[in-house]
């Protein structure tokens, strides 16, 4: 299994969003900038995000993308499932199994059981992992929050 970059660029870019922006909005080009990931193509993503109901969106100057959960409730796999569908290693190990009825040793296959369990694990872990844990990570790697500039004003 090979995550694509929807996947890799969407968890970075929500853990963006729960590490700068807290429960404020954050906006696409801030995001963009920090992640060095195209805005055009966060826009696509974030709409999977959106349908999926990992996040919400407001229009207008003081608009733009929030957690529609807290960073707590939203996991790894979350992210994951929400940009690349469901997580799996062979199709043998899916929920809606494609390979049944081209494979003459499903169910009785030995290298079935191991993709199987190592499905399992892979899908364990990334439900244990949640943003507020990237969010503690980034603080032990000494990974500094970026000020919101939009809400500055000096007098």
């Amino acid at each position: 299994m090979k995550l694509s970059t929807k996947s890799r660029y969407g968890l970075r870019a929500i853990f963006d969003m729960a590490y700068n922006a807290g429960g404020e909005p954050a906006q696409i080009k801030d995001i963009s900038r920090r992640q060095n990931i195209s805005p055009r193509y966060l826009e696509q993503i974030f709409q999977d995000l959106k349908k999926s109901g990992l996040l919400k969106s407001r229009r207008g100057p003081q608009g733009g993308y929030t957690l529609a959960r807290a960073p707590e409730e939203i996991t790894v796999r979350d992210v994951i499932e929400a940009a690349e569908g469901e997580v799996f290693l062979v199709a043998c190990t899916a929920r809606e199994k494609t390979c049944a009825a081209q494979c003459e040793f499903d169910e009785k296959c030995v290298t079935q059981k191991i993709w199987e369990e190592a499905n399992n694990r892979l899908n364990d872990y990334f439900s244990s992992v949640t943003l507020k844990d990237m969010c503690d990570m980034a603080r032990e790697l000494g990974i500094e929050k970026e000020i919101e500039h939009r809400y500055m004003y000096f007098i």
